[in-house]
């Protein structure tokens, strides 16, 4: 078992609230209390267009949200500082917020954001992070009396359930609203797609280019003449251009990783507390999205699907989190990248490429999400069963392009998106790791994971756990892929050029072996039709060999 190992637990209490619990000070009596999620941390929402004292906007620091699934410290710490720092805002324009840190014992929580009075010290009672949401809510309307309750639509089913669940016993008026977050409604897809066996980004892809106008020429046709530049961005990156410096800001939460690590939450990665670069608040989002515009995006489509060992993040806008907990709007991204390209600042091909990633796969894959829960996270149209090696965990393996993902993720809560696709993901589904697991393990790793973006690409474009729904076919490659898109193999004491034998690059043999396990399955399909021609060419005692050598490779999985 890994040393770490994820859980999935019920969002269950240890107790009830107590509705005789003495009202703090700032529990004074409000007509109506509104919900804000951890990703839910946008100062520009409708909601606070205008300040009515009867509405408290509530905040919670919960158990249940940090131990759904084993998060990574970066995750945990950056979301928890970024609630409090909306927070702090709220109160300073006026509204009334109520806010209840991870260690803030019963009848506790700051009126005007955490910074306002004294935290609570550690273990200093039983706290409220023992309880679930729905306990919480109902306490805290107990304490201010409130006769409404309103929340802005999660996206998560859990959440969404849950909520839906406790306003429907409340006895309460209970209002849902939306986030004005994102283009589409949730069923917007599944509305588009209707009844086909297989839905195609490329398509709800035009479909949103054409509703918003969005890279259009004066008779509505795509710029450029076509729709899609894919082809332009496939470059390996071999040092030049030189990548820009990080210039995102350092943050100290020093002080609040004690809390959150006293008040008993585990985690995994680097806690960086002291050198924290995720934004936390709008302007520092604003300020690296226009760092990204300026100084990244003309190299982004190039070098999107490119590895390099000496640069992690290459060209990429780091914006997910940003987005992802709604400081920044996909609408001003996307706005952004084509006036920059309308100004001659960055190439088409850039600018189109880094589009299709917010207006495209973005909006494409919560329509997946959406359409398929609640059941889509138990999916495993493979039957893929094998516990995640111990090294994701701690990144100790002796696959250099592996190696420098896992160590990446672990350090920075982030990898972009051919680490999590064409190497971690790729490795996984070669070797038929179980894609529940390691949805779980993405979920918690990744800064910007929210199962609603993270579950269709793991377990759906990575793992071909859907059977094909979202990809058509599985994203998997030999060592030659990799080699061609970086520079690991250099100093990786597995030869790509080798198939068998104990210097083989793994990929190699799991690669064919695969096909080989799943020919009934994926045989007929026409996008892998040469793989299975060349598997045919191969001689008998060739083939033999790669099962050979794949089965030698899975039995010392965990000392590779």
């Amino acid at each position: 078992m890994p040393p770490h190992p994820l859980s999935t637990p019920s969002p269950t209490c240890a107790r009830a609230p107590d509705a005789a619990t003495p009202l703090p000070a700032d529990a004074a009596p409000a007509h109506t209390l509104r919900l804000l999620l951890g990703d839910q941390l946008n100062p520009d929402h409708a909601w606070f267009g205008r300040v009515d004292a009867g509405v408290v906007y509530v905040l919670l620091e919960l158990r249940q949200e940090t131990d759904y699934v084993r998060h990574h410290a970066q995750k945990i710490l950056a979301i928890f500082a970024a609630m409090r720092r909306l927070a702090q805002h709220l109160a300073a324009q006026g509204h009334r917020v109520r806010y209840v840190g991870i260690d803030a014992p019963l009848g506790t929580g700051s009126a005007a954001g955490p910074a306002a009075q004294p935290q609570p010290q550690p273990g200093s009672g039983t706290g409220v992070q023992a309880w679930c949401l729905s306990d919480c809510l109902t306490w805290l309307c107990q304490q201010h009396q409130a006769r409404a309750f309103e929340y802005q639509e999660p996206d998560e089913w859990r959440l969404d359930q849950q909520l839906a669940t406790w306003c429907a016993g409340s006895g309460l008026a209970t209002r849902r609203v939306g986030s004005g977050h994102f283009y589409t409604p949730r069923h917007a897809a599944a509305q588009f797609f209707g009844a086909r066996k297989q839905w195609r980004q490329e398509h709800f892809y035009r479909r949103l280019r054409q509703e918003h106008g969005v890279l259009l020429d004066a008779l509505g046709q795509p710029e450029g003449g076509q729709w899609n530049f894919d082809a332009d961005n496939r470059q390996p990156w071999r040092g030049q251009p030189p990548v820009p410096p990080d210039a995102r800001p350092v943050h100290d939460h020093s002080a609040l990783w004690h809390l959150i690590s006293a008040s008993g939450v585990q985690s995994m990665g680097e806690p960086s507390a002291a050198a924290l670069r995720w934004p936390i608040d709008r302007a520092e989002a604003l300020q690296q999205l226009d760092h990204f515009i300026e100084h990244r995006l003309a190299h982004f489509g190039a070098f999107q699907d490119a590895l390099s060992s000496q640069h992690g993040t290459l060209f990429h806008s780091l914006l997910s989190f940003a987005l992802n907990v709604k400081m920044l709007r996909p609408h001003e991204v996307v706005q952004r990248a084509e006036q920059a390209w309308r100004a001659g600042q960055v190439p088409l091909a850039a600018a189109e490429g880094f589009i299709r990633q917010i207006l495209g796969w973005r909006e494409y894959v919560r329509g997946v999400y959406w359409a398929q829960m609640p059941g889509y996270t138990n999916c495993n149209a493979l039957a893929h069963q094998r516990p995640l090696p111990h090294w994701f965990w701690n990144g100790q393996t002796r696959m250099a392009c592996m190696a420098a993902a896992l160590q990446n993720s672990l350090r920075n809560a982030y990898a972009h998106h051919i680490q999590r696709l064409m190497v971690i993901g790729n490795f996984a589904l070669l070797a038929g790791l179980d894609p529940q697991a390691l949805h779980r393990w993405y979920l918690g790793i990744y800064i910007d994971a929210f199962e609603w973006v993270e579950a269709p690409n793991t377990l759906g474009m990575s793992q071909f756990a859907d059977g094909g729904l979202l990809a058509s076919k599985p994203y998997v490659s030999s060592a030659a892929y990799l080699q061609r898109m970086g520079d690991h193999c250099r100093t990786c004491p597995y030869d790509p050029a080798l198939k068998t034998g104990a210097r083989a690059c793994p990929y190699n043999a799991l690669y064919w072996d695969f096909f080989e396990r799943h020919a009934q399955r994926l045989g007929q399909n026409a996008r892998i039709s040469l793989v299975y021609r060349n598997l045919q060419r191969m001689a008998p005692e060739a083939r033999a060999a790669l099962r050979e050598q794949a089965a030698h490779t899975l039995e010392r999985i965990e000392a590779l």
